[in-house]
């Protein structure tokens, strides 16, 4: 059963307090059954033992169902669902209220692990484990603040920059017109730094090659505008660009309508998105948030939990792009071959990529 967003619960209590809205969450959960519950409810009915733990996973701006970054967390859960025999709940934020919401209310049920997806849940993150002290924290791209990360948050974090490098690559071989793109959702340090790998990619394959760049917005509402992602990237189309990247969540299907339009080629974000639009994403940048969420739900597990930065690279599978099997039969082989080497070298650390 799929939880309905926060928004549309409290929009049911207008000009409450947040106490009483945290007890209409609190329930309406009742009524919401995690689905891991749900499909097990009657195995456990049968004498099953009770699950191992259990997990809160809230999801980023976009929600589940974004072929991107939550549907990647959401496979890491439903994986420690199968294998691990965890019990999961799940809720979608529709506003910035909502995340500190939801993650109170699964901090509350004292759950196992509380798991907030995306860097505009750091602060909340924060105010709500220092409040929680005996309640473990993940927070996916969570970005400390001045007082740190508190010593029950886990702050999982990417070299994002590693796996733009690669796609920068990919697009300065594959460029006709030595003019390629760069589509970006919120701007801020974490997508600044998809974007300074792809051009050091770029520049690395193509010293020749000119990058346009542009951002769809300040605010968390830049990863979910399609409108203004297709718009941005008919711009820089008609600049000449003929390969653009996107690192701005649902704002990327914009960029894929724009692409396939006008039979250039788009790259996807943080997951395999060949299929939103076959044939005009010839790869796409992957961000294995699945590991880096099924680990620490592993941790849990054994007994091995513990808080601060954990950073996920090419050296450990954190990132990498699609290279292989058939979402990727229009990257030629020789390309593959030479965006083999540049990651090798990466590895090696004989090339360090900019962040920034």
């Amino acid at each position: 059963m799929t939880s309905p967003p926060i928004g549309e619960l409290l929009a049911r209590v207008p000009g409450a307090r947040w106490t009483l809205a945290l007890v209409v969450l609190a329930i309406v959960a009742t009524f919401l059954p995690a689905r891991a519950a749900t499909e097990r409810g009657a195995h456990r009915e049968g004498g099953a033992s009770p699950p191992s733990a259990r997990i809160g996973l809230v999801f980023d701006v976009g929600g589940r169902g974004d072929k991107s970054f939550n549907d990647a967390a959401f496979a890491g859960v439903s994986r420690a669902e199968r294998e691990l025999g965890v019990e999961a709940s799940y809720l979608e934020p529709s506003s910035t209220e909502d995340r500190e919401a939801a993650l109170r209310l699964f901090a509350a049920r004292g759950l196992d692990l509380v798991i907030g997806v995306g860097f505009i849940f750091s602060s909340d993150i924060e105010e709500v484990a220092r409040a929680y002290p005996n309640v473990r924290f993940a927070g996916v791209d969570f970005a400390p603040g001045p007082n740190g990360i508190p010593p029950n948050v886990a702050a999982l974090a990417f070299r994002e920059e590693e796996g733009s490098f690669l796609v920068g690559a990919v697009a300065g071989l594959m460029t006709k017109t030595k003019h390629v793109g760069f589509v970006g959702g919120m701007t801020g340090p974490l997508i600044r730094k998809f974007e300074a790998g792809y051009v050091a990619g770029v520049e690395a394959a193509c010293a020749t090659c000119v990058v346009h760049a542009a951002y769809a917005g300040t605010t968390p509402d830049a990863f979910r505008d399609p409108a203004k992602g297709k718009a941005l990237a008919n711009a820089q189309i008609a600049s000449g660009s003929d390969v653009i990247y996107h690192a701005s969540g649902s704002t990327g299907h914009g960029v894929f309508e724009a692409a396939a339009d006008a039979k250039a080629l788009a790259i996807g974000v943080d997951a395999d998105q060949h299929d939103e639009m076959p044939g005009t994403v010839v790869t796409s940048m992957i961000k294995r948030a699945d590991i880096a969420v099924f680990d620490m739900v592993r941790a849990v597990l054994e007994g091995k939990f513990s808080g601060g930065s954990k950073v996920f690279g090419l050296a450990d599978d954190g990132v990498d792009y699609v290279r292989e099997g058939p979402h990727a039969a229009g990257i030629p082989e020789d390309v593959k071959a030479k965006v083999e080497a540049l990651r090798a070298a990466v590895v090696a650390g004989r090339v360090i990529v900019p962040s920034r």
